[in-house]
């Protein structure tokens, strides 16, 4: 009887890293691998599932395989009213087309009979599961094709063994919480951001911001930064008087603390300094002496790390959990993202503490608490979720990199503080009496270090004071009355403003650092020394309009009720279906009164903000009223025509200059050439009506220019510049400026016509640059094709010095592709060579610079005589 077949098993991990750990450990490193569909890898060996012979494939998707957004119909700001998005239908569409995530799930799945499931476990994980799930047909657990969801706490062996024996099913509900956020957060968010956007950069030229949003999350954050810089801005400095006696004992000059600590009235401060000064003579009254202790710390979460990682180690906390995450990825620590700060029980310290002894800092400390006996952390909130953060792994800075070593050592001593014993030390209090008035004076001596030793940022400050004895007297050697003023609270920083989202249920630990991000690259807030939030004219505005006309909007309560609704979602409590149609239908009425409203926020911002016609320099004519537009630089960067009072959007992030004063044909508006910053950046010209109001229907799926999308760019158009124009007669279009295919996608390259001397070509649709012979005086396209390969033929005015034609002629017409003189002076950057096929040498000799070597469109050898395509 022949044996039966073995089981065959997908696995998928969150991110390549992780898939990598997890085959390493479960085949003991005896795995192949090999590149599947996409940009992850497939691991493969053979093992045992659940008593039987098994063939194991692990791979991984990059994060989440979709993201929600509106129906193409819902796209475009000009045409869709922002309150239909409230009852718009929303698709998941592939967040990263390019990689083929899942293309490649579906591939690998097809002769699988499990899927096990190696995703973060928290409720985006849990998500994505699900995702997974879809692209791999695993629909319902059928006896033949189930699926496991593995639980795990961190990417060590033994972690991954351990769950790998007790796998579990994946939680539908708390994946439904996921899809309940992202539909409130999409439909909310992007209506009332459309609108406001498009009201406000309307009217006003300099924001300079690209998009005036709006988030559930985000504002209320904002609303934080903003109530704090109120509160400075209208506090009103009171000055106080304190009393200071001073007086000196064995050797030691104390300054006596009064009991009253200081009063709002001259007067009567005068009145007790004369008081003390007349007396001259301070009685001891009372000695106490007390031994306290300071508590070693409960286990660490994700919010207490973004806390400190901002105050002490000088990290934002998108950049503190991008290094936690890495960390996480690579071994070093536990999962990064948890509420809990109590361990479970089974927690082995013993192993997690042996790993640290060979340290050369803390290596002896940690052995000394081995040999002496550590203690069980103090026992913390366990949210049920994952263990606190804690270190898996030893490492040192070399293996790490600077910052994510700074992170590393203090997730390191702050594990050791917890199993360390806690800190001791004696109170001592000296209480004196002069004049009728009360003071004191207070010392701390340290007995027992503790947890303090490796955390010395807690240690108590020691302050020695000298033996007092019960009534006796000493002379006051001065009496100060000091003056000061009380000062307003400091600006909110990203530490407290955590502390604050926490504390009102803002976000959740994965969420809280994306929301303070967006506060800052939207330009409401700017981080400043000492990493305070100060928020700007545009932040300030927003938040004070939002008071005037419904303060609800920039309130955490909403937030807050929304985060409880959906744990109930998570926790298979409540539909999430009704808990989206409720708090969408609660929005949708607060979007009509705000609308209604908007004129109280556009007082502010009329105090404000410069109108668009006092905003801007006149740069080019508009092509409809011959006079000059104004262009506005402060994002987003636009063109504005006092006179028309049009609006005209133009592309993000580089400068805008006049071209030669040159006009389109088509509209008669003066052409502007926009550049990317740095040497390789780009830049191509183009007209501003075009730019909006594409010409020519089908210009984004004839040539790829990007779509409108719910977020992203203004305006009506598609963003068509003159490098994808197809006008048949422009000098300026793809038609007269293309020259070849790109070898690395499906777009052209064309001649950047302001790139002199340093010669080029750019792809119209990604980042391959092809430089041309350098120092040539001019270069250009002609209307000539090449008979063999269908390019446009160039023409090259090479300098007269440098010239590298034998007779010293200078003028020179040709092929890059297939002239063999030209071929051998261009050279390629940011791609493979279009040039060879195979191996053989095609039309030019020898390989010109950066050794030309690549594959045309669709992964398929091409031939290297190539022509435009889409034509």
């Amino acid at each position: 009887m022949a044996p039966p077949k073995p089981h065959k098993i997908l696995m998928v991990a969150e991110k390549p890293s992780i898939a990598l750990s997890i085959a390493s450990a479960l085949s003991g490193g005896h795995m192949s691998t090999r590149r599947g569909g996409s940009s992850t890898e497939v691991h493969e060996f053979n093992g045992t599932f659940r008593g039987s012979n098994a063939q194991y494939k692990v791979t991984s998707v990059i994060g989440h395989v979709f993201s929600v957004d509106f129906t193409a119909k819902y796209q475009d700001w000009t045409v869709t009213d922002p309150l239909d998005l409230f009852q718009a239908p929303i698709l998941k569409a592939e967040s990263n087309p390019k990689a083929h995530i899942c293309r490649h799930l579906s591939q690998e799945a097809r002769d699988c009979g499990h899927l096990v499931l190696w995703l973060d476990c928290d409720r985006e994980g849990e998500n994505i599961c699900f995702e997974v799930v879809e692209c791999t047909g695993f629909h319902g657990n059928e006896a033949r094709r189930r699926v496991y969801r593995a639980r795990f706490s961190s990417v060590t062996e033994k972690d991954i063994l351990k769950a790998m024996d007790n796998l579990v099913e994946p939680n539908e509900d708390e994946a439904r919480a996921v899809d309940a956020r992202q539909e409130i957060d999409l439909k909310v968010g992007v209506a009332f951001t459309r609108f406001q956007t498009s009201y406000f950069q309307g009217k006003y030229g300099n924001l300079d911001s690209r998009v005036i949003s709006y988030g559930p999350c985000q504002t209320p954050t904002l609303g934080f930064c903003v109530q704090r810089y109120l509160q400075i801005n209208t506090f009103k400095p009171e000055k106080f008087w304190a009393l200071h006696p001073y007086i000196t004992h064995n050797g030691y000059e104390l300054q006596l603390e009064w009991e009253r600590n200081k009063l709002f009235d001259l007067d009567v401060a005068v009145m007790f300094q004369k008081l003390v000064m007349e007396d001259g003579i301070v009685e001891v009254t009372d000695i106490s002496e007390k031994q306290e202790s300071k508590s070693r710390p409960s286990g660490l979460n994700t919010v207490n790390l973004l806390k400190v990682a901002s105050s002490a180690l000088g990290f934002g906390p998108q950049m503190a959990m991008q290094l936690a995450e890495r960390l996480y990825t690579q071994g070093f620590i536990s999962y990064p993202r948890t509420e809990s700060t109590a361990y479970p029980s089974s927690f082995d310290f013993k192993s997690t503490l042996g790993m640290q002894t060979n340290n050369p800092t803390w290596g002896d400390y940690v052995q000394k608490l081995l040999d002496d006996g550590f203690h069980r952390p103090r026992s913390g909130t366990d949210a049920g979720d994952h263990p606190p953060i804690t270190p898996m792994r030893a490492a040192n800075e070399d293996m790490l990199g600077n910052d994510a070593w700074k992170l590393y050592q203090y997730i390191c001593q702050y594990f050791i503080g917890t199993v360390s014993p806690d800190c001791k030390y004696v109170r001592n209090k000296v209480e004196f009496s002069i004049g009728g008035e009360i003071f004191r004076c207070i010392g701390q001596h340290v007995i027992v270090k503790g947890f303090t030793s490796i955390m010395p940022w807690l240690a108590v400050n020691e302050k020695n004071l000298p033996q007092f004895k019960k009534g006796e007297k000493i002379e006051v050697s001065k009496v100060e009355l000091y003056e000061g003023e009380t000062s307003p609270p400091d600006y909110l920083s990203e530490s407290e403003l955590i502390s604050l989202m926490e504390k009102n249920g803002i976000g959740t630990d994965a969420s809280i650092p994306v929301h303070i991000n967006n506060i800052c690259e939207r330009n409401f807030v700017q981080v400043q020394a000492g990493r305070k939030l100060v928020p700007t004219a545009l932040g300030i505005s927003l938040i004070r309009g939002y008071q005037c006309i419904d303060p609800d909007l920039c309130l955490p309560d909403i937030r807050s009720f929304i985060e409880q609704q959906i744990t109930l979602v998570a926790k298979g409590q409540v539909d999430h279906s009704r808990v989206v149609e409720h708090v969408l239908q609660q929005f949708k009425q607060k979007f009509i009164y705000f609308v209604k409203q908007i004129e109280n926020m556009d007082a502010l911002f009329e105090a404000q903000f410069s109108p668009l016609a006092d905003s801007g320099r006149a740069l080019s004519k508009c092509g409809k009223c011959l006079r000059y537009m104004k262009y506005i630089s402060t994002q987003p960067s636009r063109m504005y025509c006092g006179t028309c009072e049009e609006v005209y959007y133009l592309p993000q992030k580089g400068t805008i200059k006049l071209y030669k004063e040159l006009t389109c044909p088509l509209d008669n508006f003066e052409l502007l050439i926009f550049s990317l910053a740095g040497p390789e950046g780009k830049s191509f010209p183009l007209c501003p009506y075009c730019y909006n109001s594409p010409p020519f229907e089908g210009i984004d799926t004839l040539f790829g220019a990007t779509k409108t999308s719910s977020t992203g760019k203004l305006g009506k158009g598609a963003g068509m510049p003159c490098f994808l124009c197809p006008h048949p007669t422009c000098p300026h279009s793809l038609i007269a400026q293309g020259v070849c295919a790109c070898p690395e996608c499906s777009g052209t390259l064309v001649l950047d016509p302001v790139s002199a001397p340093k010669w080029r070509l750019y792809c119209n649709m990604c980042n391959c640059l092809v430089y041309l012979p350098q120092g040539a005086h001019k270069i250009s396209t002609t209307r000539d094709r090449c008979p063999e390969c269908e390019s446009t033929i160039l023409e090259v005015d090479f300098n007269k010095k440098t010239t590298p034609l034998l007779d010293g002629s200078t003028l020179y017409t040709g092929c890059i592709l297939c002239d063999e003189l030209l071929h051998s002076l261009v050279e390629m950057k940011h791609g493979k060579s279009f040039f060879k096929r195979m191996g053989s040498r095609g039309r030019g000799r020898g390989s010109g610079r950066g050794g030309f070597r690549g594959r045309g469109r669709g992964g398929k050898w091409d031939d290297p005589k190539m022509s435009f395509r889409d034509f």
